[in-house]
Order: structure tokens, then sequence, then C-alpha cells
């Protein structure tokens, strides 16, 4: 018997016959777990059954939306809930997991300080917080900005959402990219996140990346409207993020609820063009996003649920391309491999 199966054996594992999924599974589990790569959870298990009618807001109206727990959550509240949904990482198996945490003028370092207290009290409980800073309220009014900047030491990841400085999303990632060249660290961004055409969020990143000097330092959350573009866009944007050594964060379950829309694009699913990425040579990671609040109330951050959608959205059977998405690429994009 192989040191592997004998392994897998004492972990209850028994291989009786050939099950792709759980072959996929089982080898995940040999190397520790799955890397959760994005993820909200100063926000987890916030839905209740009185918000749960409002889930069906849009997106930039959630962002909004959110501000009402960020004024009534106190240290404690944040670091209870991010508590509660790491030890249901831990459930499901995963051993890295990356969360933005909002740091504004709302939330101030509410939620950042009960971010840091559950990341300190769970590094030696076989799971891995790393914290990257949200910037929901964008990074060119003062307050913000200088908020983000007097912790950029305590982060571990820079985070982005360009579309928050909506019409400056250039000057935006000028500012963001700036904080990585002073600090050293890895950079992650939103982009294209609402299924359009008109969006090309990802190859202004990709130009802003080469043009700051930052090729491998700098991560595509989502990339949903990438697949809205004809294919000949496609290939053009992928030979940017090529020489951009960009890599790139596919959330399954965050997106494949966007609603139906009359703009005409090609057939695509709502989802990270993962299938296309991995042909080209680019690493994808993947992520969770919500978890049980107003963005995603019925998502509970099981990655393996996230894993198969990927499977079957994409049509990725390759067992080693699967592993390296569920856990050699989440290393990487977090810098646990640097």
């Amino acid at each position: 018997m192989e040191q592997n199966e004998r392994r897998l054996l004492r972990l209850g594992i028994h291989v009786k016959y050939y099950n792709p999924l759980q072959s996929t599974i089982n080898r995940i589990m040999l190397m520790d777990g799955f890397v959760n790569a994005h993820a909200h959870l100063d926000r987890a298990n916030t839905i209740t059954p009185d918000s749960l009618k409002d889930s069906s807001l849009g997106l930039q109206e959630k962002w909004t939306y959110v501000d009402k727990i960020k004024r009534t959550s106190s240290v404690w509240d944040y670091k209870e809930r991010i508590t509660d949904a790491l030890m249901m990482q831990k459930f499901y198996n995963t051993r890295y997991i990356c969360s933005f945490i909002d740091i504004d003028p709302i939330a101030d370092y509410t939620a950042l300080t009960g971010a840091s207290f559950a990341k300190d009290e769970f590094d030696q409980q076989e799971i891995k917080l790393i914290i990257a800073s949200q910037t929901l309220k964008g990074v060119l009014n003062k307050a913000p900005r200088i908020l983000i900047e007097d912790v950029l030491d305590t982060v571990d990841i820079i985070g982005s959402l360009p579309a928050a400085d909506e019409g400056r999303e250039s000057e935006h990632l000028d500012v963001v990219l700036n904080w990585a060249k002073q600090t050293g660290k890895r950079v992650h961004v939103h982009v294209d996140q609402n299924n359009r055409p008109t969006e090309k969020e990802t190859e202004l990143l990709a130009r802003k990346t080469i043009e700051h000097g930052l090729e491998s330092r700098v991560t595509a959350v989502h990339g949903i409207s990438i697949a809205c573009h004809p294919k000949k866009y496609r290939e053009e944007l992928y030979k940017m993020c090529v020489d951009a050594d960009l890599t790139f964060i596919c959330c399954p379950s965050a997106w494949i609820d966007h609603r139906r829309s009359e703009v005409l694009s090609p057939i695509h699913n709502s989802i990270t063009p993962v299938d296309e990425l991995l042909e080209r040579g680019l690493r994808v990671a993947i992520g969770s996003d919500n978890i049980c609040d107003i963005y995603k109330p019925f998502c509970n951050g099981d990655m393996i649920n996230e894993l198969r959608l990927l499977i079957d959205s994409c049509r990725i059977y390759n067992e080693d391309e699967l592993i390296n998405i569920a856990v050699t690429n989440g290393l990487e994009v977090l810098g646990m491999m640097d």
C-alpha cells in the first residue's frame, strides 16, 4: 500500500473506486487543506430575517447598506463574527484564508482591531488569517486615505476597489500601487465585477502594474466582465496579463446569481473565465467571497462547493490544475511562497 493511501486511511478516507472529485479532495487534504484566497469575514454571519429581503439590492447599493452594520459593531462584535467564521473555515478544511477588512471613516479601525484579535487567537489553531485592507470608500478622499496609510504596516496585503473612486479608477490604482512599492507588499484588486462589456478594469490593472514595475506582485479579484468581451479583445487582454504577470482569484458562487441583462455580449458564465486564463499560463486561486451576509446570504464558505462550481462552470477536469487552484496558487497570491 502506498504511503499516501495509508495516510488517507488514517484520516478515515477509504479508497474503493475512482471518483474524480473525491480524488481531488483527498489530494487537497494531503496538502493540509484549502487556501481560501478571498473573503470578507468582517461581514460574515450578519444576515438577519429582516435584512434577507434586501439581498436583492444591487452591488453598489450594498456598499452603502453595510454602513448600518459598521456603525453598530464593536471591536468584540467583529472579533466574535470573524472567530466564528474562522471556526467554520477550519471545519471546512481551510488552512489559509485572506479576508478584506473595512478601513474607512465609518468602520474606522474597529473591524481591523477585531480581525487582529481573531488572527492572534487562531495563529496556533491550524488556520492562518491573512488581512487585506478594503477600500470601500476609495483612496482619493483625504479621510479614508489617511486611515489606510496609517496602518499599511499592520495589514498583510494591500486591498483595492477602484470602482469606489468611480471615474478616477486610474488615479486610485496609482495611489494603491505606490503604497505597494513603498511597503513591498502584495496588492489584491477587485476588478470587473458587473458582468458588463463596458468594463475594462482588468486591462487597466495590467497596464498600471507594468507602469509601476510590479509584475508578479498584483492579483486581480473576480474579473467577471472579461468573458463579456469578444474573443479578439480577450486574446489581447490575456497577452497584457501575461506581460504584467497578473495572478487571479475566482470566487465562483459570488457571481453565479448575477442578474439577466438585455445587453448583447458573447454567451458566457458569470464566472471568471478560468479555463482561458489557464490556457495562457496565468495562475488562478479560489475564494469564497462573502459568507452569510447581505451580499451572499446563503453562502456558507464551504470550499468544496466553490471548487465544484468552478469545475462544472469552466469544465476544468485536470486534477493537477485543480490542486494548483485550491492550494498552490492560493499560497502564491497570499505571499506564502515568497
